[in-house]
């Protein structure tokens, strides 16, 4: 299987790769564990994020945001999606909570280790009545923030610090997973401290170095996240990385850790850091969102919302960030305005505060339109305030036929 794609003439969304020998020839068989262990190893071999399996349709990957479709194998029948579903689940039985929650809630996570290749997290879902697959690839090897983008003169005091709470926000497949991933490995090499991670499922593996780590899975090794959080301050921990706080009790719960004096990571899926602040605290029933904007002024420590984009340079993808520091992080302007409820003012002290290590989504995205990583109409579309990203970015790079309000037609049309 090689990385080179082609375009398919019925479906110009929709791009191609041929199917390696082994899979061509195996092509009509019912799928088996062999079977899904090479289309797992494609994953790989193409650097692909993501494959997808469902009734109907061939092996589907995701490669730097675009679909490839698998040619020269064949569509996905009902049997072949129970038999993949089975391979990562185990057998059908009563005793099987994968499959007991897979009937009961029509969905279930598992991760999957291939050989020393990589790890998948692993989502089963059920789609017009077939059981369907997406697997996220997870590799082994953590990046380095020069790599993902961050200035370590900006992270590494945040890693650093005794108490706060980090929140990582972007929509799904971001690398919010890889962000987290990159910042527990660097205080698992740099700090003798207790590091606890809940996730579902566990994703990226970390051995202990300086750090002493255990990580809990929800389903396996406890019921909720809440209750992982409750339970595991009584285990003496530093460092508490929460995978995704999806309830009120797991937002309540991460920010009395917080406060009590422990790191806390944790993501959302929110798209700039004054809409994160907004989404924690109307989160809340209204008698509670005062205490909450109390608690949350003085614990956040920083915001980063992420984007990923599709280069233009070279083959891959590059990262855009929001950051936004707190007042655990030595910031209490944003303090101030989260206990004033004035989240509106909160970009304009990001944008003055770019000695701290402050900046805006817009800024970033121009950066790397101005350096020629980006298009520009990927970085106008992923903005949040496309009247800041013209005033960012270079005139010269602006398409000579493109207008704003044409934009913003085009927008509206959509």
């Amino acid at each position: 299987m090689g990385v080179e794609v082609e375009q398919q003439e019925k479906q110009q969304w929709r791009r191609t790769v041929s199917a390696p020998d082994y899979l061509a020839k195996r092509g009509g068989d019912p799928v088996d564990a062999d079977i899904m262990d090479a289309l797992l190893e494609g994953c790989v071999k193409i650097d692909a994020s993501d494959l997808h399996m469902t009734f109907g349709e061939p092996p589907v990957y995701r490669r730097h945001g675009q679909l490839i479709e698998m040619s020269g194998f064949k569509r996905m029948t009902h049997e072949d999606m129970v038999n993949g579903v089975t391979f990562f689940l185990g057998e059908d039985a009563p005793d099987n909570r994968y499959w007991t929650r897979f009937h009961k809630e029509g969905g279930a996570d598992i991760a999957y280790a291939l050989k020393d290749l990589a790890r998948f997290r692993v989502s089963v879902f059920q789609q017009k009545e077939h059981p369907a697959l997406a697997l996220r690839m997870i590799p082994y090897d953590m990046l380095p923030f020069s790599v993902l983008g961050l200035r370590e003169d900006m992270v590494i005091p945040l890693l650093s610090r005794p108490r706060g709470i980090i929140l990582v926000t972007g929509p799904t497949g971001s690398g919010k997973s890889t962000t987290l991933a990159s910042m527990i490995n660097w205080i698992n090499e740099n700090r003798a401290v207790h590091i606890v991670t809940i996730e579902e499922p566990i994703e990226y593996y970390h051995n202990n170095k300086q750090a002493l780590i255990n990580q809990r899975e929800v389903g396996v090794d406890v019921i909720t996240f809440a209750e992982a959080v409750i339970r595991n301050m009584r285990s003496d921990p530093d460092v508490i990385l929460l995978g995704e706080m999806r309830d009120l009790e797991t937002m309540r719960a991460a920010l009395q850790a917080a406060e009590t004096g422990h790191l806390v990571f944790s993501t959302l899926h929110t798209v700039s850091a004054p809409k994160t602040v907004d989404r924690l605290v109307t989160a809340f029933p209204a008698a509670e969102q005062e205490e909450i904007r109390a608690m949350l002024s003085t614990s956040l420590a920083a915001c980063i919302a992420q984007e990923l984009l599709p280069r233009i340079d070279k083959d891959g993808r590059i990262a855009a960030y929001e950051i936004m520091l707190g007042e655990a992080a030595g910031s209490p302007a944003i303090g101030n305005l989260i206990r004033e409820r004035k989240t509106s003012q909160m970009r304009t002290t990001i944008q003055s505060s770019a000695n701290l290590g402050m900046r805006l989504l817009e800024q970033s995205l121009a950066n790397h339109v101005n350096d020629g990583k980006i298009d520009f109409h990927e970085g106008f579309n992923r903005s949040n305030e496309k009247t800041d990203f013209m005033q960012f970015v270079d005139p010269e790079k602006v398409p000579d036929d493109f207008s704003v309000d044409l934009a913003k037609e085009e927008s509206v049309d959509q």
